[in-house]
């Protein structure tokens, strides 16, 4: 993701500088534009609103760049549907209040708040149910007590809070029969292999009384407790060297049966894909930790644009065998399917293995291109995202070439 290269030549690489330091080009605006996007898609499904945070530039010492954004997933089938909401959180090394003695608006937690708040928008979109989904960090009393009317919440838990009426959370399960078990494959991670593993399930209802923190008139207004149900997932018979698997996870969802505990799971086991977004930005993808720009708002437009670009890759990914039936329409311009199809033709060989097999004007039809021009032949595995990456720098370029040849 570097300028020069981008630009193609001197007079496009100024002109992409010059958008990148206009002051009316902001993240908010791009992040606007993408959601009215992703709105268009919801109608009839449930959405996962998956929230996490990931680090663009970091010192080691004082000064960092994050960037937190809000994606939404299809919670039946997993289909990329786009961007909700991304902020940037800053780090200068200056010392700040302690947490207690700051309120929401100040903290960087509020961005697991404000999240939640604009997942809300889905629903007024048409979308059937929202679920909001986030690990330990997003563990905070604000995000259960401020959550939209109707929007549902999957937190994974890091505080052992106290309860109502006694007691601490991490104790609830101890003496808590089955719900039953279910088996999931695991993915490989840093320092683990990829496996398969039973877990036990176990599940209550909590009631979760408001901080002991200083009454500040902000936390005063919020709600005395808030019910939610516990669900562990814990690992049985784990492998003699490996760290097994525990979750403890807040929800909004009813659960009292080994169906809805697993359906429970099911979702938060779609958090990956936040992560799959973040990996395609980075050095497997378009490599943006490695830009030199200068850090500030230009740097922060062109890591939007990335981002933006990453989520059009996973969105491709998902759909590369055609099983979501979306069109192409959702990532390219009507304008742009008579160059795509010029382009298939040439890349098609002489097997039915080498021929695009998805029908004109589709989604899967578009990735198989990109596929291709990323050096994926048609045989073995099915091509992955840092093919699908190189592909699409690749058809935009040419279809950059395609729309200037009147001018030739």
């Amino acid at each position: 993701m570097r300028v020069r290269p981008l630009g193609g030549d001197r007079r496009n690489e100024v002109r992409l500088h010059r958008f990148l330091h206009n002051p009316e080009v902001t993240p908010q605006e791009m992040v606007a534009s993408a959601r009215e996007h992703t709105k268009r898609r919801v109608a009839g499904r449930h959405v996962l609103a998956i929230q996490d945070t990931t680090s663009l530039r970091d010192d080691g010492k004082t000064l960092s760049l994050q960037l937190h954004p809000t994606i939404a997933v299809d919670a039946a089938d997993g289909t990329m549907l786009g961007l909700v909401e991304a902020a940037f959180l800053r780090h200068d090394g200056a010392a700040k209040p302690h947490r207690n003695k700051r309120d929401l608006e100040s903290k960087e937690s509020r961005r697991w708040r404000d999240g939640t708040c604009q997942a809300g928008e889905l629903l007024e979109a048409g979308a059937s149910g929202v679920t909001v989904i986030a690990d330990r960090e997003a563990d905070i009393y604000e995000t259960f007590a401020c959550r939209p009317t109707g929007v549902d919440l999957l937190i994974r838990v890091r505080h052992d809070r106290r309860l109502a009426g006694g007691g601490r959370l991490f104790a609830c399960t101890e003496r808590l029969a089955e719900l039953g078990r279910e088996v999931v494959d695991l993915p490989a991670a840093p320092g683990r292999r990829a496996r398969r593993a039973t877990l036990a399930l176990r599940a209550c209802r909590v009631e979760i009384p408001r901080p002991q923190r200083p009454l500040t008139e902000e936390t005063a207004q919020l709600p005395r407790s808030v019910n939610l149900w516990l669900v562990e997932a814990k690992e049985v018979d784990p492998p003699p060297n490996g760290e097994p698997l525990h979750w403890l996870l807040l929800t909004t969802h009813e659960v009292t049966t080994l169906a809805d505990a697993t359906r429970v799971t099911g979702y938060y086991r779609q958090r990956w894909h936040i992560e799959q977004v973040f990996r395609v930005m980075k050095t497997k993808g378009f490599d943006i930790e490695a830009n030199r720009m200068a850090q500030g708002r230009p740097f922060e437009n062109l890591a939007t644009a990335t981002l933006i670009a990453a989520l059009e890759v996973q969105q491709m990914l998902r759909d590369r065998d055609g099983r979501a039936g979306r069109p192409m329409q959702d990532l390219f311009a009507p304008a742009d399917q008579p160059v795509l199809e010029a382009i298939s033709r040439t890349l098609e060989g002489r097997t039915e293995r080498q021929k695009n097999p998805h029908p004109t004007g589709s989604l899967a039809f578009a990735a198989w291109v990109c596929a291709r021009l990323g050096g994926w032949t048609g045989y073995g595995g099915k091509p992955g995202p840092v093919v699908l990456v190189q592909g699409y720098r690749r058809l935009l370029a040419m279809i950059d070439g395609w729309n200037v040849r009147g001018s030739v």
